[in-house]
């Protein structure tokens, strides 16, 4: 672990606790740091903040007092979920108290490279695609990040044989300074999470922070296909790795005549690849290349590429029952994710989504929409998704309370050879904790189908 020293004797504020919060406070914890812990949740329902406290850390509760600002920190460590209009960050920044989320953390004390993947969509299959594809090479890979386990946890075990996979977002990359990964990857960028950002723009610059701090020695690997991608590229210092799934790219990764090639060389024939849907292509592209800049070799990456079916709650098969296939698409938190799962299938779909209304609605989704027969929704959105189904033609449109009721519904109205697909085109948070709780909720519905 490298610039732990850096830490010690810094009073640092903890906002807001869950998984990031409570890992960054027990690491800053052991470098020494003096740390006060904030979380909204109120203290009796609070039992992170209650053991935090019998360990001697000071906890405040059940809000975020502005007067915290005043108490001298020297940085505030803050959870990704809580949005920059937070009153506390906007007197911290009037103070210029550096806030940051805990993957700063990570990086600041890393002495593993680090491979940082972001986009709006296809983070967690490519991150996940790249670890995987490291294995057998020169060095350990660890996974990290958005994906699951926290970053400053891996990255404090981490050593320089080691490279730390990283699954980042953009509320993570928004509160970064120094963040400076050996490898970046941007897959996609389209409208999301503005009711965080506040405006595309907002966001794009977040997302854009991926490659900031990079220079002539690090890699950017970047959809070339896609025109906001292209255009941070274009302002990226650091060598540029491009893939494309429409043109020939002598110097990147791209897919022609079904063959995935890395700078002109052949790695793969797409009918060998296992895993589902033509958007993964670009994933693979962008994995590919991430891997074999750290020293991947090209017979794991075959074996990855056919033998990897998907990551849980990403076009997940659950089970087939009289003909029915099922599908779990629950990570599907947005409208291009869910469009993309649609079209991944040529057959009949009937279609479970609902969830969070951020505000938008689902106009975009109607041409996707063309194979959905039958449309069962639930959640803060029911309403609007049922008016993007008529747009769409679709005539059976049903409402349901749960996810567990929607497969029951979708089951009563399926045919054999249909597709049962759970793809919400939405958050969860309005019924659901996680999009994983919403997606195991879903595939234990279905294991309970008497087929």
């Amino acid at each position: 672990m490298k610039s732990a020293e850096q830490f010690q004797h810094k009073k640092i504020l903890i906002l807001g606790l869950a998984k990031s919060g409570e890992a960054a406070a027990r690491l800053l914890l052991r470098l020494g740091a003096h740390i006060v812990v904030n979380d909204a949740k109120p203290y009796d329902e609070n039992e992170q903040a209650q053991q935090l406290e019998k360990e001697g850390v000071p906890v405040v509760c059940g809000g975020h007092p502005l007067s915290l600002v005043d108490e001298g920190f020297d940085l505030i460590v803050k959870n990704p979920g809580i949005p920059y209009t937070n009153p506390i960050i906007l007197a911290a920044q009037e103070k210029e108290i550096e806030v940051v989320t805990e993957i700063e953390l990570a990086y600041l004390l890393s002495e593993a490279e680090i491979i940082a993947i972001s986009g709006s969509n296809g983070k967690t299959t490519t991150t996940t695609l790249v670890y995987e594809m490291l294995h057998g090479g020169a060095r350990t890979p660890l996974i990290a990040g958005n994906i699951g386990t926290v970053a400053c946890e891996v990255a404090e075990q981490a050593n320089a044989d080691d490279v730390l996979v990283l699954e980042v977002s953009s509320f993570q990359l928004q509160g970064t300074t120094s963040f400076k990964p050996k490898v970046s990857v941007l897959l996609n960028l389209f409208d999301a999470h503005l009711d965080y950002h506040g405006t595309k723009e907002a966001y794009v610059q977040a997302k854009a922070k991926i490659t900031a701090n990079q220079t002539e020695e690090d890699l950017f690997v970047y959809n070339a296909d896609d025109p906001l991608v292209a255009a941070v590229a274009a302002t990226s210092a650091a060598r540029l790795l491009p893939f494309s799934l429409k043109r020939e790219l002598p110097e990147g990764v791209s897919c022609q005549d079904q063959v995935i090639s890395y700078r002109g060389e052949p790695i793969i024939h797409t009918d060998e690849i296992v895993l589902p849907g033509a958007h993964n292509i670009e994933n693979i592209l962008a994995a590919i290349g991430a891997a074999l800049s750290m020293g991947a070799v090209r017979e794991q990456i075959v074996k990855v590429l056919t033998s990897f079916s998907g990551v849980a709650h990403r076009l997940e098969f659950v089970r087939e029952v009289n003909g029915r296939r099922f599908y779990n698409d629950s990570k599907a938190t947005n409208i291009l994710a869910s469009q993309k799962a649609l079209e991944a299938f040529e057959q009949p779909i009937i279609l479970l989504a609902g969830g969070l209304d951020r505000g938008n609605e689902f106009d975009e989704l109607v041409p996707s929409l063309k194979n959905v027969r039958t449309l069962i929704t639930f959640g803060e959105t029911k309403h609007k998704l049922a008016k993007a189904a008529k747009a769409a033609g679709i005539e059976t449109i049903l409402f349901a309370e749960w996810v567990e009721d929607a497969v029951k519904k979708a089951y009563q109205q399926s045919a054999e050879n249909d597709v049962i697909l759970l793809s919400p085109a939405c958050a969860s948070w309005d019924q659901y904790k996680t999009f994983e709780e919403r997606g195991s909720r879903f595939a234990e519905a279905v294991m309970a189908l008497n087929g």
